[in-house]
């Protein structure tokens, strides 16, 4: 297993990416603690992953609060006494529209979701991974940050926020044995699919995003979490400041 012995913390995890990635962790040997702001779907995350014979812990979070992030860190070592691997995988969007209609309102809560969680899970969790001697940082940011669409401008904005500042978080925490890495994927058939899209999930309204895509899909949960996997393992070691597009081709 080539999370054995590991703890890890997988934020947005009720659903989509983050399930995904919970269970993969689990799957593989590590202890997870799925983290959402929905009580129910990240309590039932867990439930299937135990019912596979993992083991994992629910902690109800906001993402963009602070101390919401400092009782996530308290929970994960109070469950179980330490923490290796962070994958900040929460996030939303505003609808796929013209810029200019965007209003102030769902520009903040992109950036306070998208963004902001980045700043709480750094400020809280790098002391404690500097006192540990390491530990993990995984990023899900998006094709978005390298191949911005039309209509979502403040949500590729903010993508390509996390690419600069997972970048410069490796190049600052390298001597501290801190990795931080980058998962960006394509659009998937989640539940923001529509927002993304700007128009009704229709066969027809798919097939115009994925003529965009060369290998002819969307992306699944399973594909981000095979990403996550690799840079949470012990064979990512060597390996920070990377970005790895899982999008079929779409950055090409």
């Amino acid at each position: 297993m080539r999370l054995e012995g590991k703890v890890a913390v997988v934020t947005g995890a009720g659903s989509g990416f983050g399930a995904g990635i919970a269970h993969t962790f689990a799957r593989e040997g590590a202890r997870v603690v799925v983290a959402d702001i929905h009580k129910e779907h990240g309590q039932a995350v867990c439930e299937q992953i135990r019912q596979a014979g993992g083991d994992a812990s629910f902690c109800a979070v906001d993402v963009t609060d602070g101390a919401s992030i400092a009782n996530l860190l308290a929970e994960t070592l109070k469950a179980y006494g330490v923490l290796h691997c962070v994958v900040n995988n929460a996030g939303t969007t505003h609808k796929n529209k013209p810029l200019l209609e965007i209003t102030e309102d769902d520009f903040e809560r992109v950036f306070r979701v998208n963004v902001k969680s980045i700043f709480w899970t750094a400020k809280h969790i790098v002391p404690y991974f500097r006192q540990q001697g390491g530990g993990s940082f995984v990023n899900i940011a998006s094709t978005a940050a390298i191949r911005p669409r039309p209509g979502l401008v403040w949500y590729n904005s903010t993508k390509g926020a996390v690419v600069t500042a997972s970048k410069a978080m490796a190049a600052e925490l390298g001597k501290d044995n801190i990795r931080v890495n980058c998962v960006n994927p394509v659009i998937g058939a989640t539940a923001l699919l529509e927002d993304f899209m700007g128009m009704p999930d229709t066969p027809a309204n798919r097939e115009k995003f994925l003529s965009s895509i060369p290998m002819g899909r969307f992306s699944t949960p399973q594909d981000i979490a095979n990403a996550a996997l690799y840079f949470a393992s012990d064979e990512a070691a060597f390996v920070t400041g990377a970005c790895l597009e899982v999008d079929g081709g779409r950055c090409v």
